[in-house]
């Protein structure tokens, strides 16, 4: 699974006090990795925004045309 940090947080003691079953870590835990998930996309996102430029610029028939030679050759 990997490597875990030590993180607090804050919470109002009204919602400390009501934990209605709540495992606060479970949610913490949920809520960061979604973030994670959710900035790497965003960054993948804007990677892709830069590079459309370049990516119209390759012929997909050339590229398909080289792979089929590619692979009758072997």
């Amino acid at each position: 699974m990997g490597r875990y940090v030590t993180v607090s947080a804050k919470a109002r003691e009204s919602c400390w006090r009501r934990r209605l079953g709540i495992s606060f870590s479970e949610v913490l835990r949920r809520a960061l990795e979604e973030e994670v998930r959710r900035r790497k996309l965003m960054l993948l996102e804007e990677r892709l925004r830069e590079m459309r430029g370049t990516l119209a610029k390759i012929d997909v028939d050339e590229v398909v045309r080289a792979t089929r030679e590619d692979r009758e050759a072997r």
